[in-house]
């Protein structure tokens, strides 16, 4: 049996959206941080921050499990705004620090998946990796023996005495004063001519805004990246993010920001 803490995001945060989700896939990912001390635990205080924009359900280390948010609300984690991977999925994080025991967190997660599938009645077919939403090489430590990882979900140890109910952990303050943490999020001015990959790249601060205002939809233009890959430099990862807003909005998906694509943003700012 593996210990679960529950230690929620505050209802406060602009990445807890508190929409209402009934789970129909789950999805893996790797943290991507191989820092020493990046475990479960500096996951779990990271997520709660009022600065962080993305947040998913469950961090997974060799030792414990964390959870984030409530199986019933959605977080921002698979890349697709508001498509399946975020609205109808259950997000783990499987941490890759370089202190700790990959292969053990690996078994955890297994483990926990096994025991979400059978209380929320999702099949095995429907877990699925990050990169399944949105082509991100998520969760890169996995998809080269994906399906042996899958293998492993089925025959995860499901003995009497396992249990997911959380374990609560000593509640922990939020240091963001009220006021602060409902701040309204700063305006964004979206530029107004078309954008599109060049060589050399294009770039400037239109692009800067056309970035955060991705950012700010959850369309994130890398999540692994500083800043969130937030840098002025309109390249391929930018131009994809575009083209996944684009195709969950009905636009035509071809990663050039243009008026349609303005205005669709504008709206939803």
């Amino acid at each position: 049996m593996v210990k679960i803490i529950k230690d929620l995001i505050p209802k406060s945060n602009r990445n807890r959206p508190g929409n209402r989700m009934k789970p129909l896939y789950i999805t893996v990912h790797n943290t991507a941080n191989t820092a020493k001390g990046a475990n479960a635990t500096s996951h779990a205080a990271f997520v709660k921050r009022s600065s962080t924009v993305v947040s998913w359900h469950f961090t997974v280390d060799e030792n414990v499990i964390y959870q984030h948010l409530p199986l019933n609300e959605n977080g921002w984690h698979a890349g697709d705004g508001r498509g399946t991977g975020n609205m109808k999925s259950i997000g783990i994080e499987i941490c890759e620090n370089a202190d700790g025991n990959f292969e053990k967190a690996v078994e955890n997660a297994q483990w926990l998946i096994r025991q979400l599938m059978t209380e929320q009645g999702i099949p095995l077919a429907n877990v699925v990796p990050h990169k399944r939403w949105s082509r991100k090489q998520c969760p890169r430590k996995l998809l080269n023996r994906w399906d042996s990882f899958k293998a492993g979900i089925a025959t995860a140890h499901t003995s009497k005495k396992a249990t997911t109910k959380p374990v609560k952990a000593t509640p922990v303050k939020n240091t963001p004063s009220k006021s602060k943490a409902s701040k309204p999020k700063k305006s964004v001015n979206l530029p107004s001519g078309i954008i599109k990959v060049t060589k050399p790249l294009t770039k400037g601060a239109g692009v800067k805004s056309l970035q955060e205002a991705l950012a700010a939809v959850y369309y994130y233009p890398d999540k692994g990246a500083k800043n969130n890959g937030i840098d002025g430099y309109y390249g391929p990862k930018t131009a994809n993010a575009v083209k996944r807003f684009q195709l969950m909005h009905g636009l035509v998906a071809d990663g050039i920001y243009g008026p349609k694509t303005k205005e669709k943003l504008k709206a939803l700012l």
